[in-house]
């Protein structure tokens, strides 16, 4: 039986240090594509404050669970969907961090800080310290956070923790998109996973975002995205049994050997 699951992504450019403004841009998005009846979202990094807002890091960030996942809890349940995003997270210990977090209808489930900091980010953000996999009702998945897309060991190791679905909120830079393009493709085909890959458009001061959103099957194929750098939200029906059959035609995972990876690492 074939186990399939309807994806959306979601493209934007986003407004500087407002959230409201941001809130109302995905909203409106989700609901001129409402016939899609996507059963998960994916929000681009930082989506509700924009990426260069480092000197109001502190001024909008948010404890979680709080404001932004109780309004994206609001949009689950009228939507029956699951969204993955990323926002700046004021921690318990007072301490920022750039986090992907996991919302449905149930409400705020769980979350995941950025390891893998890019450029000045770690001015700004604390490193997270693990590698969570989060059970949906429909598939494992793994989330990851923009620059995290050309580093293969923790694709890897979500992979061996049961992921099926690579999660990547982004804001990734326009001048690299040939890295975005290559690593997502990657990600894909060396795990036997599907990834989905969620970049943002826009500029804000010297940053410019590339866009090129992206579904990639276990393959390396792209199965739905654009080659643009315009708003626009992607859609796709992908086959979860092409996981398992993709793993059998190239068994990478099978045939790994650990033990070398071991003793290097």
């Amino acid at each position: 039986m074939v186990k399939a699951l309807k994806i959306a992504i979601v493209q934007m450019n986003c407004v500087l240090a407002d959230k409201a403004a941001n809130f109302a841009k995905v909203t409106k998005m989700i609901a001129e594509n409402a016939d899609m009846k996507a059963q998960l979202i994916i929000l681009p990094e930082l989506f509700s404050t924009g990426y260069m807002v480092s000197a109001l890091d502190r001024e909008l960030a948010e404890v979680i669970p709080g404001p932004t996942t109780e309004w994206l809890t609001e949009l689950a349940k009228q939507y029956h969907v699951y969204f993955a995003a990323a926002i700046i997270e004021l921690g318990e210990d007072g301490i920022l961090y750039d986090t992907a977090i996991i919302v449905g209808p149930e409400g705020y489930m769980d979350k995941y800080r950025k390891i893998h900091l890019w450029g000045t980010e770690p001015e700004r953000f604390a490193r997270g310290a693990a590698l969570p996999v989060f059970k949906l009702p429909f598939a494992t998945i793994g989330l990851q956070i923009c620059y995290e897309i050309g580093f293969p060991e923790p694709a890897r190791v979500l992979t061996q923790a049961g992921a099926e679905i690579i999660v990547y909120t982004s804001a990734f830079g326009k001048a690299r998109s040939y890295a975005w393009d290559i690593a997502s493709r990657s990600r894909a085909l060396e795990n036997g996973v599907y990834v989905l890959a969620c970049n943002r458009i826009g500029a804000e001061e010297d940053a410019v975002f590339g866009g090129l959103s992206r579904v990639v099957a276990p393959n390396g194929d792209i199965v739905a995205g654009t080659s643009t750098d315009a708003e626009c939200v992607i859609s796709a029906v992908i086959d979860l049994d092409a996981i398992a059959e993709q793993r059998r035609a190239i068994p990478y995972l099978r045939d790994l050997y650990t033990k070398l990876i071991l003793e290097k690492f």
